[in-house]
């Protein structure tokens, strides 16, 4: 029997809790492939989790991680897509942050020839996340504006590569100064915001005359409100996350979560109608269990051929709780990697 390292909380509540222990690990059952893994990608889903903040949080002991890449050293008797020596990555509903891996086949797909793990282990969730905002809930069409927040992070750079093969126009927003930079240098947004007490009229001056057609939401507050009010009728926003919700801190700093929660942006929905503007909000846990649905995805996300991700930070495995701390802080670029 295979032994394995992961990391692993006792249960939801510090991040600080987050131990390495070594575990044994079954060979895989008929359906699944074990993968020696060799990059995890961070989301801010994992340190919800952690903190206790995400519902679909497991009760009691788990291994975080949703996302992860590397090669198959094993694969079960059913299994005949996969062999054994292929380079691939995947996802899961939590468990990722480990050396090894059981997991069905149906969560695993090849990794691109030209791609590295680390660009592997970015992928996944982020580009999902990304194309089903855009096109399934978003209708995005050629000639839309789109407003994407945390330009720089793994979505939002994700979103922006599909919104161009699409052909609209892009305005993204990031909360530092050194983010501005990177995307005007690396990233083809059309306009640029630098978050501050302005955004509504920063906002206003980059559309000029363009209505403003979708909105990839993930601060929540006050940015929230503001964009709903500057969003074109028949404009759609889709809420993917509330960073201003999290915190810098292992544990969550719960009296300024209620006092947040208390002041967070109220919609009446008696009102939608005669604004005419529509607002979604989506879980990717669930297309976890639409297997059909999400290769349906991938397979359309593949055909657009985006780069591949933008890794901005990599961490040893020895360093995983460097690496969530940095993350937390927002003062991160790109996708940020754990190796094993």
């Amino acid at each position: 029997m295979l032994e394995r390292q992961v990391y692993r909380m006792p249960k939801a509540g510090s991040i600080d809790h987050l131990t390495l222990q070594t575990e044994p690990l079954s060979p895989p059952q008929p359906d699944q492939v074990c993968v020696q893994v060799h990059a995890v990608g961070l989301n801010f889903a994992d340190v919800f989790a952690m903190q206790g903040l995400y519902s679909a949080t497991p009760e009691g002991s788990f291994i975080p991680g949703l996302e992860f890449s590397g090669e198959i050293i094993a694969v079960g008797k059913a299994v005949t897509t996969c062999q054994v020596g292929d380079r691939v990555m995947g996802v899961t509903r939590f468990g990722g942050y480990v050396s090894h891996i059981n997991i069905n086949f149906k969560y695993v797909i090849p990794l691109p020839r030209e791609w590295s793990f680390e660009q592997g282990a970015g992928f996944l969730v982020q580009g999902l996340t990304a194309y089903y905002a855009l096109k399934e809930l978003g209708n995005l069409q050629k000639g839309m504006t789109v407003l994407i927040h945390s330009a720089a992070g793994g979505v939002g750079i994700l979103a922006n590569r599909i919104c161009k093969k699409l052909e609209a126009y892009t305005i993204g927003t990031v909360g530092q100064a050194n983010k501005v930079d990177f995307l005007k240098k690396e990233e083809a947004y059309d306009q640029v915001i630098l978050r501050g007490k302005d955004f509504e009229a920063q906002l206003q001056k980059a559309l000029g005359e363009k209505p403003l057609n979708l909105i990839m939401e993930c601060i929540g507050g006050e940015v929230l409100s503001q964009g709903w009010k500057v969003l074109a009728p028949m404009g759609r926003m889709v809420v993917y996350g509330n960073a201003s919700f999290s915190s810098h801190s292992s544990k969550p700093n719960y009296p300024k979560l209620i006092w947040k929660f208390l002041q967070r942006p109220k919609i009446d929905p008696l009102r939608l109608p005669t604004e005419n503007k529509s607002l979604m909000g989506f879980n990717l846990i669930y297309l976890y269990e639409q297997t059909q649905l999400m290769h349906q995805l991938l397979g359309e996300l593949q055909a657009l051929n985006l780069a591949p991700q933008h890794i901005g930070h990599t961490f040893p495995h020895q360093q995983i709780l460097e690496a969530i701390h940095l993350f937390q802080r927002g003062k991160t670029v790109g996708k940020v990697v754990v190796t094993w």
